[in-house]
């Protein structure tokens, strides 16, 4: 069974997101800080993460920062799951090697479960 660690602060957000990965079969953990997010992300080596930008803690590009610098996580994908979806925001998340993103207006949970299958099965 494929793991996915969602890192994401919005509860309904996450509830969302918890609900239609696990229906699809995944193994989800979840974190609401980024901090928490990246001590997980070296624990259980998930082969996903859901990775929100604007959190405690550690902001998403801060995680994106470390995870990066840790060769024992940095290859885990990472598709980004942002308010904004800002052309400036995408293209610094691309530079840290993001696979994808999620918008969060547009949120459609069969959009999500494509992404998530392109990147693991």
């Amino acid at each position: 069974m494929k793991t996915i660690l969602i890192l994401e602060d919005e509860t309904i957000m996450l509830n969302l997101l918890q609900k239609q990965l696990k229906a699809d079969g995944y193994d989800v953990r979840a974190a609401e800080d980024g901090e928490t997010g990246l001590a997980m992300m070296k624990e259980i080596k998930p082969d996903l993460v859901l990775l929100d930008i604007i959190m405690p803690k550690k902001d998403g590009f801060e995680v994106l920062e470390e995870k990066r610098r840790d060769k024992t996580i940095k290859d885990i994908p990472v598709i980004i799951i942002s308010n904004s979806g800002q052309p400036v925001e995408l293209t610094r998340a691309q530079s840290f090697g993001v696979v994808d993103w999620l918008i969060k207006t547009e949120f459609d949970p069969q959009e999500v479960k494509v992404k998530v299958k392109k990147q693991i099965g």
